[in-house]
């Protein structure tokens, strides 16, 4: 029987005990709704197979692993819709990062915002000289919202990340391999043959000190990676409804320019951000010595 149409944006097909889930969402697997459930259920169909030792993560489309999330979902989100959309984003990394199997993302072509998240996620990324990596989510008035803001800098450090997510600048597959997140870099023709010459090599090792080991990194790197996501969750949802965020995700759907932006209302539009008033106890402080000073109950 033909697969059902939500379940064949990502095929499944076995190759000895590697499952490789290819999403086919063309013309550019735009990961909608839709395809994050369909990721979902495939995820889950390989840990509760045994068979299964190694998953490898591939793409159909011609000019993209994945060019990231669904613009025309998510434009006229209000925070609360993107709260919940944002955490389907994450449970969809999150799924791969713990899977207790490795994953192997096979990248080619555009792997943008949501779909250089899900590469995050892999424990391996094998790539095309044709893969450009980024997080451009700053040109539509938000941020990485399915955990770029949290792995890249532990993959790449603070530093190359704060460019990446500041610039939303995209990254050639060699500049992504020196910087320490690119295991390979290998030609269209040998990117799946790659794949699955290696997904056979982890094969040979014995499963259950595979996953203890995928585990035990995964905690060495990122032992607050729980607390850390729902912090990023919560400012990323907050932004839906902002100018930024409205007049950014307007533009891209019209192929416009985004307008610039100064900070006219900026204490109005920071309210419930960490950096607004009084939301940490330094901002607080600070705010407190004004007033004394103002009132002159205190010195400076």
């Amino acid at each position: 029987m033909p697969e059902e149409p939500a379940r064949a944006l990502v095929r499944s097909e076995r190759s000895g005990t590697t499952l490789v889930l290819t999403i086919d969402h063309p013309p550019v697997n735009v990961l909608s709704r839709a395809v994050l459930e369909a990721l979902l259920e495939r995820l889950d169909e390989a840990e509760s197979d045994p068979a299964v030792r190694v998953v490898v993560l591939a793409s159909a489309a011609a000019k993209a692993f994945a060019a990231g999330a669904d613009i025309r979902e998510m434009a006229s989100m209000g925070p609360d819709q993107a709260r919940i959309h944002g955490a389907r984003g994450q449970a969809v990394t999150r799924r791969i990062e713990r899977l207790p199997v490795p994953v192997i993302a096979a990248v080619h072509g555009v792997c943008l915002g949501g779909g250089c998240e899900v590469a995050l996620a892999c424990d391996f990324v094998i790539a095309t000289p044709d893969a450009l990596f980024g997080q451009p989510e700053i040109n539509l008035g938000v941020t990485p919202g399915w955990g770029g803001s949290q792995r890249l800098p532990r993959r790449i450090g603070a530093a190359r990340a704060r460019r990446w997510i500041y610039t939303g600048q995209s990254v050639t597959a060699t500049d992504a391999q020196a910087q320490g997140w690119v295991d390979q870099v290998v030609s269209r023709e040998q990117l799946l043959p790659t794949a699955l010459a290696f997904a056979a090599e982890l094969s040979g090792k014995p499963p259950l000190a595979l996953a203890a080991a995928k585990y035990e990194v995964l905690r060495a790197s990122d032992p607050g990676i729980d607390a850390d996501l729902a912090y990023e969750l919560d400012l990323w949802a907050r932004l839906f409804g902002t100018r930024d965020q409205r007049e950014g995700m307007q533009a891209f759907l019209e192929k416009g320019k985004a307008p610039s932006h100064d900070r006219s209302g900026w204490a109005e539009s920071s309210e419930g951000f960490p950096w607004g008033n009084g939301a940490t106890p330094e901002a607080a402080s600070r705010a407190s010595g004004k007033r004394k000073r103002d009132d002159g109950s205190g010195r400076d």
